[in-house]
């Protein structure tokens, strides 16, 4: 049985660090069909209501979150780090440390989730009805940039999220696998002591 749940909490939390670092990833590309087809529509930065696509703006609203977002993912990998400096992938016994690792771990995944979701549903809904499609299919047919009407970028966080999210239900299975264990072993040691009485 130790052997068990000893190999599920290496999985998973090598797992978890997997999925803070696909996260990061994502982070850095939420933004490439928007880059490739809006940023050139964009005529003076410094005066954005100068554009050939009207609802293009996007591209310089969703600045302030990709940048928040990178920087949360980066966070997202540290507490997935600490979950190894707190050896949660192999100590035997789980400490108070190990369970703050787990429980930091579980909380900032979720809550960074959670709030990336609704910044992005916000952002795809923009998406979809400000940006001026027919107006953008003519200026990349004109300047030979990339045309697309697609929310790929913005979908993916389904995935993205779901693999955190796993990773976190696993953790949180783990983490009360390892109490049960623990609860057995203490179980079977006092009795070995009463024997031995």
């Amino acid at each position: 049985m130790y052997k068990k749940q000893l190999t599920f909490q290496k999985i998973v939390c090598l797992l978890a660090i997997i999925s803070s670092v696909i996260v990061f990833i994502y982070s850095l590309g939420v933004m490439t069909d928007l880059y490739d087809s809006l940023y050139s529509t964009m005529m003076n930065p410094y005066d954005l209501t100068q554009t050939t696509v009207s609802g293009s703006i996007i591209y310089y609203d969703m600045q302030g979150f990709n940048q928040l977002f990178v920087k949360l993912a980066i966070v997202l990998i540290l507490t997935g780090c600490f979950l190894f400096v707190t050896n949660t992938n192999i100590r035997r016994r789980y400490y108070i440390g190990n369970i703050f690792a787990t429980i930091l771990y579980v909380g900032a995944n979720m809550g960074v989730a959670v709030w990336a979701h609704t910044q992005l549903e916000a952002y795809k809904a923009q998406f979809l009805t400000t940006v001026d499609f027919e107006a953008l299919a003519a200026h990349a047919k004109l300047w030979k940039t990339v045309y697309t009407e697609s929310t790929f970028w913005f979908d993916a966080h389904y995935v993205v999220f779901g693999i955190t999210c796993v990773a976190c239900v696993l953790l949180l299975i783990n983490l009360f696998w390892k109490f049960s264990v623990m609860k057995a072993e203490k179980h079977l040691v006092d009795a070995g002591k009463g024997v031995a009485a």
